[in-house]
């Protein structure tokens, strides 16, 4: 007799298993300590447990672009498929442009002094 029972419950379960893979199971809790009148911690848990189709038909898919699951590291400092040491280059020379010594404002090497009244030449 145990035998015909073991094979039911498995059963049973793949059954559960595969409904909840298919139509998804979202489960969600929200835990508050409080003492005194004063809340200490909340914990919000939110749990959706659902097939790979199932999570890309309603829109999840950052499994895919996780560099710790894919093992390719992408780095937000890339743009427009430059390479870091061109980027690297082109700061530098923007840095040796600003850093050059700056040409006079004027031909008159000695500005006027606070205070002193200009000069007529006439």
């Amino acid at each position: 007799m145990p035998e015909h029972i073991a094979p039911t419950k498995s059963h049973g379960l793949v059954e559960v298993l595969d409904r909840v893979l298919d139509k998804g199971l979202v489960i969600a809790g929200d835990i508050k300590i409080n003492l005194a009148n004063v809340e200490l911690l909340t914990i919000q848990i939110r749990l959706l447990v659902c097939s790979i189709d199932k999570a890309e038909q309603i829109g999840l898919n950052w499994w895919r672009y996780d560099p710790r699951l894919t093992g390719v590291v992408t780095s937000p400092y890339a743009t427009g498929g430059d390479s870091l040491e061109s980027r690297l280059a082109r700061i530098e020379r923007r840095l040796e442009t600003l850093a050059a010594p700056a040409q006079p404002p004027s031909a008159n090497p000695h500005p006027p002094r606070a205070g002193a009244e200009p000069s007529s030449t006439e």
